[in-house]
């Protein structure tokens, strides 16, 4: 009769167990469902994640994957695609679909990094402003803005490509109207580069020479970034070494192991390697604080 009971009680409990507080042991999974080690043809690791609840909630304000499996980068200044990430040396290559190329150029808007993000502009960068008027501020003397050294070959590259007429130039246009940057930091607080303000058609960003600086069509367009690597802790090494991934949960976005069970947890995946997305029934009847417990050892 008494185990009868204590079968009841159990049951009894196991119904009410939906609206119990067990936060302290497992997390609710994030909204998106699973989180993915790849978007598209792209591998997604730690500090990233592929959606709200994945990867380090720095990073997630950020970065997510999209439904057309596109990894895309967000800032004030628009929405672009990420087309590579180098792991071992902490950089992203990011793709604003309005930005020239030797193949195609087009008017483009503004490119800018907001002031807290993780991430920063690399020093491979070269930004080139095409079709600008020669009323434009970037022409100032008394500035130096544009850098006529290098940059000149550049430019010189550039209006070489047949592109140009999609911004209204012939092809072998004087480069009077094109302006290089070499360092970063002439883009000024927060890296906004306003391409309106001024006075230019497009953008361009050059980050590599293909190894032949006299053709623009092996030039690698895009935006290189850094970002910071210093959030890979031990706690997120030891999620990582039982098959989760790390992420985040709660307002507060304290630290979340995602397992492949569908199951959050708060330091590891061990004892959730088996498939399915129920929660073990141990750690079901340890998450409640162990007053289960206690009851039946009042009967023992």
């Amino acid at each position: 009769m008494l185990l009868g009971l204590v079968a009841g009680f159990l049951t009894i409990w196991m119904l009410f167990l939906p609206h119990c507080t067990i936060s302290a042991v497992v997390h609710a999974i994030p909204a998106n469902g699973t989180c993915h080690n790849t978007c598209g043809t792209i591998p997604v690791r730690f500090p990233f994640g592929t959606g709200f609840g994945c990867g380090h909630p720095d990073f997630a304000r950020y970065m997510r994957c999209n439904s057309a499996e596109i990894l895309e980068f967000s800032t004030a200044t628009g929405i672009y695609t990420i087309s590579s990430i180098d792991y071992p040396s902490s950089t992203v290559v990011v793709t604003d679909p309005l930005m020239s190329t030797c193949s195609s150029m087009q008017n483009s808007g503004s490119f800018g990094l907001d002031r807290a993000s993780p991430f920063t502009l690399t020093n491979d960068n070269i930004f080139v402003l095409l079709g600008c008027s020669t009323t434009s501020p970037l022409f100032d003397r008394n500035q130096d803005l544009c850098d006529t050294g290098s940059g000149s070959r550049v430019c010189r590259g550039l209006y070489s490509c047949k592109g140009v007429t999609g911004i209204g130039l012939q092809q072998n246009a004087p480069i009077s109207t094109c302006c290089v940057y070499e360092s970063p930091i002439q883009l000024g607080t927060g890296y906004t580069l306003d391409v309106p303000k001024l006075q230019c058609s497009s953008y361009t960003s050059v980050y590599g020479f293909g190894g032949d600086r006299g053709d623009p069509m092996t030039w690698k367009f895009g935006i290189s970034l850094s970002y910071n690597d210093s959030y890979y802790t031990d706690e997120c090494k030891d999620c990582e070494a039982t098959g989760g991934m790390c992420g985040f949960a709660g307002l507060d976005g304290s630290f979340a192991c995602i397992c492949r069970t569908g199951v959050n947890t708060t330091n590891n995946c061990y004892g959730y390697a088996s498939s399915g997305t129920g929660m073990p029934k141990i750690q079901t009847i340890l998450s409640i604080g162990g007053f289960m417990l206690s009851w039946i050892g009042l009967f023992i």
